[in-house]
């Protein structure tokens, strides 16, 4: 496993004009196979579980991804990303968010924005399992959000050796407004429709009819937030949610080599979401780019800009340690 030292900056494929073709194009028509997968249940401390998928083990560092909204590792990105870091020597896996798998887990709890606590128990797990290997991870959007999240609240004795976040809606207030305008209502509705569906089988599933009523009538992610996501995570209202969940707070709380990757056209979020300078942590490297949309980043070769730059970093700062 190496490094390229010459590596090309990114150039947006020319041929996708504008933040919405760069979303679309890479996460809807990428028929890229993603390696095999053996799935792994995890019991978490509460009793409820989730799911890792692992992919084929060449023997190097560990990589946990983490997913984003509505995703899991069937997602285009995933796929992507699982197979570079298999290229480049990294044993990969996905970690699925509670109930995000396919599976309704046990209790009413889900995942958020801010969510830490279940990121930062797997991380620790494998890296007390599997500690004579290097451990890193890479999260993606929501995904990103929840590991930055953990990783401050782990301090100075963080469980990873280094990460990556890409594409983080860092100020939720200004997210959730951007995604009331234009053409990004239809991200909105796209995501929302599967989450009304795994909420609804997950009432089924425990019997919860009652929380189900009314589910059609949602139509935003601030009323899906306000009705679910906030009081069963034990967020006073949908406004104190956006508020605590937001990483842009908690930048300079992380100690590990971390790199954000940004683009100004993302549709998900405006260009005054990302965060000034003072507001990282010295170990924290903001790298924005002025094409890309969300998770999206495809280059002029039809390649993914990620695939070579995420596991670069990786690679670059796991030969430090």
């Amino acid at each position: 496993m190496s490094a390229d030292p010459r590596e090309k900056p990114f150039r947006p494929a020319w041929w996708l004009p504008g933040g919405h073709l760069q979303t679309i194009v890479p996460n809807v028509c990428r028929l890229r196979r993603a390696p095999m997968l053996r799935r792994q249940q995890v019991t978490l401390p509460d009793g409820d579980f989730l799911a890792l998928d692992w992919g084929p083990d060449p023997g190097g560092p560990i990589v946990v991804l983490l997913h984003g909204l509505g995703g899991s590792s069937r997602s285009a990105y995933a796929r992507v990303l699982m197979r570079a870091l298999h290229a480049r020597g990294f044993w990969a896996c996905m970690m699925h968010f509670r109930g995000a798998a396919g599976e309704p887990n046990r209790k009413l709890r889900g995942y958020h924005m801010g969510e830490r606590e279940d990121p930062a128990f797997v991380l620790s797990e494998l890296r007390r399992r599997y500690s004579r290997r290097k451990l890193a991870a890479v999260g993606v959007s929501l995904g990103g959000s929840a590991l930055l999240h953990s990783l401050a609240a782990a301090g100075e004795d963080p469980p990873v050796d280094c990460a990556v976040a890409v594409s983080v809606p860092f100020r939720l207030h200004r997210a959730e407004e951007r995604l009331n305008r234009g053409w990004s209502r239809l991200y909105q509705g796209h995501i929302l429709r599967q989450l009304r569906r795994q909420w609804q089988e997950k009432c089924r599933v425990l019997a919860r009819p009652d929380l189900a009523t009314g589910l059609h009538e949602i139509r935003s992610f601030r009323q899906f937030d306000a009705r679910i996501t906030a009081p069963l995570h034990g967020y006073a209202d949908v406004d104190d949610y956006y508020d605590r969940a937001s990483s842009i707070q908690v930048l300079r709380d992380i100690h590990v080599p971390t790199l954000l990757i940004h683009s100004l056209n993302d549709p998900f979020m405006t260009p005054d979401s990302l965060p000034d300078p003072d507001q990282l942590s010295p170990c924290v490297t903001l790298e924005v780019h002025r094409a890309g949309g969300h998770v999206g980043f495809l280059e002029s070769s039809g390649r993914s800009y990620l695939e070579r730059r995420v596991p670069d970093y990786l690679l670059v700062q796991l030969q430090k340690k």
